[in-house]
């Protein structure tokens, strides 16, 4: 359904997306993940034919998007960070808007309103214009511009930022729901929402593919994956010398520290070995506050597989 092939993007002698490769199955939803600054918005804006690419082809449903963008054009929905809404219009009316871009026919216009608007659950909402309406709701708005015309992929980028937890929760159900019809690439900084729909999940970092597969494998491409993480405070060097005082410890890398002198360490062991009681008392002899103490999250993983000299297993 997708196929990404070389992609590649450079402004000058800066290379933001670097020969990227992967491909996307009909009817999967791909996470796509990666620090700021890695080329996800800008990787995103060349599939969709947004931007154009340095070298390489996208080709969504079996047209090319730089050959033959209509017709690429036409199976793609896509949602930006920043919904590409008009305040001064009401939904309806953006709508209909969306639908004379799309050139979808005259005759099947009201009944794909009515269930654009049932679909992302802004029917209420019809008559009022965008800019009165809170973030959750024009982002809402903003989807059902993405699915008018029934498009084969939905390309979604950071669709819950500066959402509430509540519509968060609200909008994670929407996507849920559009995921049965349709294949779907959504960007996105908050690896619980990306678990949360996603079938796999793709990282790149500093425009380069790091990894592509199911989330919950993402441990086994990290070499020595870490499975302990700890945070105390302390001098950082003091405090790598009593972890890796710890017998079966084989690695330890910082994670990040702050100013009021806390770091957070992620901790490898031999065979994952439990050294919690261990390191325990390592720190209390040591001197050392040990703040907290607990198992490797996805969060960490993802931060030690695009940590800079990361030894990724691919």
């Amino acid at each position: 359904m997708i196929e990404v092939k070389g992609l590649t993007k450079k402004y000058g002698n800066t290379t933001v997306v670097d020969h990227l490769d992967f491909s996307v199955k009909k009817g999967e939803v791909l996470g796509f993940l990666g620090p700021n600054g890695a080329g996800k918005s800008t990787t995103m804006n060349m599939m969709t034919g947004y931007i154009s690419a340095t070298e390489g082809s996208v080709i969504i449903n079996g047209y090319d998007v730089y050959d033959n963008p209509g017709k690429a054009k036409r199976s793609i929905g896509y949602l930006p960070e920043i919904p590409p809404v008009y305040p001064e219009m009401t939904v309806k009316e953006y709508l209909k808007f969306a639908m004379d871009l799309k050139k979808v026919a005259h005759k099947d216009r009201n009944d794909m309103l009515n269930d654009v608007m049932y679909r992302t659950q802004i029917a209420d909402k019809a008559d009022k214009l965008i800019k009165n309406l809170s973030k959750g709701y024009k982002q809402r708005v903003g989807l059902a511009q993405a699915i008018v015309g029934y498009p084969e992929v939905i390309i979604l980028d950071e669709p819950t930022v500066g959402l509430d937890p509540e519509q968060i929760i609200e909008f994670r159900t929407l996507i849920k729901k559009l995921s049965k019809n349709h294949t779907m690439l959504i960007s996105s900084h908050i690896l619980s929402e990306i678990k949360a729909v996603c079938d796999e999940v793709l990282i790149i970092n500093g425009g380069k593919l790091v990894v592509k597969d199911d989330i919950n494998n993402l441990p086994s491409h990290l070499e020595n994956a870490p499975s302990l993480v700890v945070e105390a405070k302390g001098e950082i060097e003091k405090i790598e010398n009593v972890i890796r005082g710890v017998s079966n410890v084989i690695d330890v890398r910082q994670l990040k520290s702050t100013e009021e002198g806390v770091s957070k360490f992620s901790i490898s062991t031999v065979n994952s070995v439990d050294v919690r009681e261990e390191v325990f008392f390592a720190f209390a002899k040591g001197g050392i506050p040990l703040l907290s103490m607990q198992p490797t999250s996805l969060e960490d993983i993802f931060i030690a597989l695009t940590k800079p000299g990361a030894k990724v297993i691919r």
